[in-house]
């Protein structure tokens, strides 16, 4: 079967992280992989390190906004890039396409319409509740090869929402949790030590830490302020901020996030690191993970804490509660709210006991639930399944994996 990836950024995050995964572990000899990005990107780099065949797209320029004339810039990028991606699906001709995010589902949507080509849209985002997003939905609708596959329950439901209940055979939704890698994830006593050693920390230093893309969603800023009275109660509390603003609007964040540390004078207790390669040995080190994000489709940096072992504090949003159960793998905070942040660090710092039963637990249900191997099987299972109803025009349409939706 040969299938085309599309990424519509060349940037490297979440979803082309699990892009990565996808690719590492396709069988070759079932299976023939080209993925379209924009050229001289990272995510170029990292499909032919993967000894991928790679084909290039300009980097597609599409947000949500209530700006006409932006929206009729982006309707102008959209234009060129599905000119270009229809050229490339009739040279390539793939038996399956598979878009790496909502805006790469309707690039291919729009580039195969009328080639009969099954398009996958790999949902990693939550659809703002926004006029354009019914337009989305209603796109999602006019192909009847579309599938829509959401990496949490919450991505579907909020991508169903209430006009596609209407074509829920048409186009049906796939859940799929993204899996965590627990040979590079997973809790170690003597790294532990070593990288806590490599910080000047002591061993029983209590130490908090956000990973991620340094931007307003993530909620570093919130985290930091609430850190201040952490460190008051807390005298030889650190906090680590781990990751880089990826986009240029995101500068002037990662610039008041260091201006707010100067303000509050934590200047000796509030470190940025900046962009890591060794996530995983700083995440053993910890003894809180701490995700204060606004929304959170399903964050990989939640599993990998988990399955790190370490404690996890997080807001109550998205995808995260079909990962933490409050108190028995991890701990919820309701986001935006100070105080409920607050109390919960206090919570977990003033008690090693919890943590420690917290981190446990957090480990063995990611070794239960979020492995590779189960998520490498899902997805092949959806490959199979969309290949055969493709084949098979009379056949009923693929019906979902694993849907629990819910109620809006």
């Amino acid at each position: 079967m040969k299938i085309l990836f599309y990424n519509h950024t060349g940037t490297v995050s979440g979803a082309e992280r699990v892009l990565s995964m996808i690719l590492a572990h396709l069988d070759r000899d079932q299976y023939e992989p080209v993925v379209v990005c924009p050229s001289a990107s990272r995510m170029m780099e990292l499909a032919t390190q993967a000894n991928v065949r790679t084909g290039a797209l300009t980097q597609l320029e599409a947000r949500f906004t209530w700006r006409l004339d932006r929206v009729l810039r982006y309707l102008a990028s959209f234009a060129s890039v599905i000119r270009r991606a229809r050229q490339i699906v009739i040279e390539e001709e793939p038996d399956l396409v598979h878009a790496n995010s909502i805006r790469a589902g309707l690039v291919m949507s729009a580039a195969t319409f009328g080639l009969g080509v099954p398009v996958i849209w790999h949902a990693h985002d939550i659809l703002p509740r926004h006029p354009l997003s019914s337009a989305v939905r209603l796109f999602a609708a006019l192909r009847s090869h579309n599938h829509i596959l959401a990496v949490s329950n919450a991505v579907a439901v909020r991508f169903r929402g209430t006009l596609l209940r209407l074509f829920a055979r048409r186009v049906p939704i796939t859940v799929v949790h993204n899996a965590v890698d627990l040979d590079r994830f997973r809790p170690d006593p003597e790294s532990r030590r070593a990288t806590r050693r490599a910080l000047g920390l002591g061993e029983e230093q209590p130490l908090v830490a956000a990973v991620g893309q340094l931007t307003p969603r993530k909620g570093q800023l919130e985290l930091i302020e609430a850190f201040a009275n952490i460190a008051a109660e807390i005298p030889n509390s650190t906090l680590l901020i781990i990751g880089a603003a990826l986009f240029n609007r995101d500068e002037d964040y990662a610039k008041q996030l260091s201006q707010t540390v100067a303000r509050l004078a934590l200047s000796n207790r509030v470190r940025f690191l900046g962009p890591r390669d060794d996530v995983p040995r700083l995440l053993q080190a910890l003894d809180v993970l701490v995700v204060n994000s606004h929304e959170e489709p399903f964050a990989l940096t939640v599993l990998e804490g988990l399955a790190s072992g370490s404690a996890v504090l997080a807001t109550a949003v998205g995808g995260t509660p079909e990962m933490i159960r409050h108190g028995a793998n991890g701990w919820l905070v309701k986001a935006r709210d100070q105080k409920s942040l607050r109390d919960g660090l206090l919570t977990l710092l003033r008690d090693p006991n919890l943590r420690r039963r917290i981190g446990s637990q957090g480990h063995r249900d990611a070794a239960a639930h979020f492995t590779i191997g189960k998520f490498i099987d899902e997805i092949f299972s959806l490959y199979r399944i969309i290949s055969e109803c493709t084949k098979k025009p009379q056949a009923k349409t693929a019906q979902p994996l694993q849907v629990k939706l819910t109620a809006d």
